[in-house]
Parts: C-alpha cells; structure tokens; sequence
C-alpha cells in the first residue's frame, strides 16, 4: 500500500508530465501558425500539383488527427467542430472512414481560412481539456505521435508553398531570407570496417540515436544487426557547382547513366536540371528559385530537389553510388559527417520496407507508415525545412523514387 508522500511524488509526476507534454503541443501548433502568418489566404489555397496541399489544408489536417484520434475516442463530452471534415482532412486513413481526393485539396474553397483556425482554437482547447482531466497513460503516446506528425507537415508546409510560389509568374519569395547551406570545405571519404552493426531505434531509453529522442516512428524499429562490407561515405553533400559539372557532361542525355524507369521518366518530363533550376538571361549559367525567391545558383551549396533517379545518375557519372540505407545510419553514428541532418534529406540506395520482425501497430494509427512500404526510396538525415529537434539518425524518410519536390540532395558512397 502506498504512503501519503508516495501519493503526493506520483501525483506530482504526472502534473509535470501534464504540463511538460501541454508546453510541447503549445509549442508545435503556434510554430504551424506561425510559418503561414505571413502568407495570404490566397497563397493558403492553391494546389499547384498533386503530390502538393494546399497550406490551409495542412492546418485542418492536423488538427483533424487531434480530434480523430484523441478527443473523440478519449473526451465524452467532446463534440466535433464539424462532421464534415472527419472526410473533408482525412489524407489516407481508410479505417477512420471516406477521404476527399488528395488531388483535389485545392478545390475546397470552403471552409475559409479563417474557419480552420478557429477550427484549430477549438481543437487546442479540447486537448487542454483532455491533459488536465484525463491521465497521462490514455493519452501521452498519442499526443507525442500528433505532435511528431504535426512536425512533418511543418515541413511539408514549407515544401509544399516553395512548389506554388514557384508557379507564379511574379517569383515571390517566401521570406527575405534565402535557403543557406553552406558546403563544408572539400569533400573527404569517412572510412567504415565491415563487420556487424545494429541499426534502428532502440526504444524509449534513445541510446540507439546517442541519447537525443526517445521517441521513433514504428518504421525505426524493431533493432536488428546487419552485416556491411567496408565502405566509405563522402564527409559532405554534393554542391550544386559539382552538380552543374554533370549537366555541363550531358549527364541529362547520357542514357547509360539513368535506370530505365528514370531515364523514361526525365525523357517524359523533360528534366534538364534539379526542379527550380532554370537559365538566367544569357543563357551561360543557372539561378533557380528558393524559398527567398529566384537567385544565381551557389556552386559551394549542396545541390537540392534531386530525385532519386537523377541522384543515381550522378552517382554513377562520379564514379561512386548511393549509401544504403544501413551503411549511411552506421556511417552518422560511427563517423563525422558534415551537412548530417540539418541541410537535405539524403536518397539512399535502398528500398523502403519493413525491419525484419516490423509489424504494423493495430487500428487506423498502423495506417501511418506499413502501407507505404512498395515502390519508394528511404532518404535518410534531415533538411533545412526539418523542424529543429524532429530529426535523428536512426529517422527513415522516403518518396517514390521520381519525387523532386522534397529538400532532397545526395550523399556518395564507395565501396
């Protein structure tokens, strides 16, 4: 039987796990806020192609997974703000009910954007309630999970509004500030032994990712070992002066550089450079569009907006290839890598697919990764869009392999 002092630690814990975890979702949702407070309502509406939502529905959207998957289930008295968005910001959870067509966001007009936030406001509100009157154990590891989702829409937020600014004819830019992302002096090789490595996320003490997040996707695990040949991993990313030498080479007519699949896929979409590059006046050179509008390409900058194809094919024309996907967490964990997991996300050479032992979490939250693990690349490190603290080593991003939209850039290996 437990003491009065007993009681009194534990209910002190819990108050501070309750404020802590309030603190955090606080913080998440007025950053969301706060990378659309300079945009208009119209920049907020338009979809400028499939792959791309609109920012407004980015707003909705994250806020409907708070609803759905916390205060409907977890707060009786809770009701819905509206009933029709449970269909209208639904993105891809089948068990939860009907989606509208991802290719349509941009379609809805209504409700306004003035509607979502309020919409947003009555949502945080609600979460408030359910953390103060509910306790932690019902509600902590989905809280974490929304706010972890709410961080890659952060980050789709911004690749996605790049992507429509880019469309218009005027050029504007998101912010007065352009991207960075300095290269890191000359490119070295970080030599790796073979032998046998564990990869993956360890669990809630984070010592697989030297302590930085207790937290992973259900993709980062189980922990398993593997089994590398010696190889090495460049110290830094590619620039984009690097990059421009491959152009220079016919790197885009050169058919024996390419995958077929990619080479078809160049051919039909008339790729010539990465997306946003584009000839300045003369002709002689590039500039290519950021989210501080349109400016001449920096040759000490890593190249971004590859897909995979083309940074295969650079690859090859350098006399190098991608990591897998094991090879670059090893490598991140084992040696210095400049430009690691705060510049571009870095395509690796290895398909997405379930860990050995991987088995979708039960419900329509298993929905979240399993599904998609056919025909896409992991790209593993982070970008200059991941929001600060969401990346780690052991994190696995991925795209189909023709995605260009992303901060997407390559890392060599040899070996």
């Amino acid at each position: 039987m437990s003491t009065a002092p007993e009681r009194a630690r534990a209910g002190d814990a819990d108050a501070l796990q309750t404020g802590d975890a309030l603190a955090r979702y606080r913080r998440v949702r007025d950053t969301t806020v706060a990378l659309v407070a300079d945009l208009s309502a119209e920049d907020c509406q338009v979809q400028s192609m499939p792959d791309v939502s609109p920012a407004k529905w980015h707003l909705a959207h994250t806020t409907w997974f708070f609803e759905t998957f916390l205060l409907l289930p977890l707060l009786p008295r809770y009701r819905a703000f509206d009933p029709a968005y449970a269909v209208l910001f639904n993105s891809y959870y089948v068990g939860v009910g009907a989606r509208h067509p991802r290719a349509e966001r941009g379609l809805l007009t209504r409700p306004s954007l003035s509607e979502v936030l309020a919409y947003r406001v009555h949502v945080d509100a609600a979460i408030a309630d359910l953390v103060a009157g509910t306790p932690a154990a019902g509600w902590a590891a989905l809280l974490e999970l929304g706010c972890q989702h709410e961080q890659q829409h952060q980050e789709l937020i911004l690749m996605d509004i790049k992507h429509v600014l880019s469309r218009n004819p005027l050029r504007p830019a998101y912010r007065a500030e352009g991207e960075g992302g300095q290269a890191a002096g000359p490119a070295q090789w970080r030599a790796v032994p073979g032998g046998h490595y564990e990869i993956g996320h360890a669990g809630s003490d984070g010592s697989a990712d030297r302590g930085r997040s207790a937290f992973c996707f259900d993709n980062e695990q189980p922990r398993h070992r593997v089994w590398l040949e010696p190889f090495a991993l460049a110290s830094r990313l590619v620039t984009a002066g690097e990059y421009r030498a491959f152009i220079a080479d016919g790197g885009y007519a050169r058919a024996e550089l390419w995958l077929s699949d990619g080479w078809d896929q160049a051919r039909r979409e008339g790729w010539q450079a990465p997306l946003y590059w584009e000839r300045d006046g003369d002709g002689e050179d590039w500039r290519c569009f950021t989210l501080g509008g349109l400016v001449p390409i920096d040759p000490q900058a890593p190249v971004l907006h590859v897909s995979y194809y083309e940074a295969d094919a650079y690859a090859r024309w350098a006399g190098a290839r991608l990591p897998t996907e094991a090879e670059w967490e090893v490598a991140a964990q084992t040696v210095a890598l400049d430009q690691c997991c705060d510049t571009a996300w870095q395509w690796t050479g290895s398909a997405y697919l379930g860990y050995p032992g991987f088995v979708a979490p039960a419900g329509a939250v298993g929905e979240y990764n399993g599904k998609f693990m056919i025909n896409q690349m992991v790209l593993r490190g982070g970008s200059l869009a991941t929001p600060q603290g969401h990346a780690r080593t052991t994190y696995r991003n991925f795209f189909p392999p023709a995605a260009r939209w992303a901060f997407s850039g390559i890392r060599l290996a040899l070996g």
